[in-house]
């Protein structure tokens, strides 16, 4: 948490534009992923290097490497950690991943071995906790693995829908590991959020789709199999994060 009564505000963004707006809405952190209709995937190079030459605030990359659940053969899992060595060398503060076994448990094993190659970065487990079986025992499980931070909507859809299981899982967690409270989050819920559960983090998408700047379109042809439309564009509005900042401050 940052000084004062100011909660810790991280914004998700896929491009280099939200970044920015991000940075400049007063987001503490930036998590930067690609491909928002899967849900995220790791962001390619030119995009990390991107925003780590012209954002300030800390950048935290997704390592995902496809959509779906988040169980994953040993090539997949090969690639997580070469990922994890790029995000590394271009500068990332933190990486973000999920691991989870068959029965909805923590991989504890693969855990560790990619928190060890993400070291000294910054190391948060993503909303795969919110598919486990028991989300206290994987808390404490993730603190056994030497996870830095928990991306969490307490296993519901929103953050509001499980501000009860949150609320359990800040105090399960105590200082050992950092509860952040995701999913549906806005500035409208943010305060209740937070007075409901004792998080002082939040973890925020805020996308809004736009129309694009092409004049000339053919309607007929389509190069997304689901919203938004190929002539539309999901992105971050400064003022929206700053909304967020503003309500997640206040007493």
């Amino acid at each position: 948490m940052t000084a004062g009564n100011q909660i810790t505000v991280e914004i998700a963004v896929h491009t280099i534009d939200s970044a920015l707006a991000a940075e400049a809405g007063g987001a503490h952190r930036i998590e930067l992923f690609s491909n928002p209709i899967e849900g995220g995937v790791t962001p390619s190079e030119g995009l990390i290097a991107a925003v780590r030459e012209n954002v300030t605030k800390p950048v935290h990359v997704m390592i995902r490497p496809r959509g779906g659940d988040f169980h994953y053969s040993n090539l997949e899992f090969d690639v997580m950690g070469r990922d994890i060595n790029m995000a590394k060398r271009l500068g990332a503060n933190g990486v973000v991943f999920g691991l989870l076994n068959q029965d909805g448990t923590v991989d504890m094993d693969r855990t560790r071995q990619l928190v060890e190659t993400a070291r000294p970065l910054a190391v948060t487990f993503h909303r795969a906790i919110d598919l486990c079986c028991d989300l206290e025992k994987a808390v404490d499980g993730l603190v056994s693995c030497g996870v830095d931070r928990v991306l969490t909507s307490g296993g519901a859809a929103t953050a509001v829908e499980g501000m009860n299981c949150i609320a359990k899982l800040v105090c399960i967690a105590a200082d050992r590991i950092t509860m952040t409270a995701a999913a549906g989050i806005k500035p409208e819920n943010v305060r209740q959020i937070v007075r409901e559960t004792g998080v002082t983090e939040v973890h925020a998408a805020l996308r809004s789709t736009i129309s694009g700047p092409m004049r000339f379109q053919k309607s007929r042809i389509s190069f997304r199999h689901a919203a938004p439309g190929t002539y539309e564009r999901l992105v971050v509005k400064q003022e929206d994060v700053r909304r967020l900042v503003a309500e997640a401050g206040r007493p």
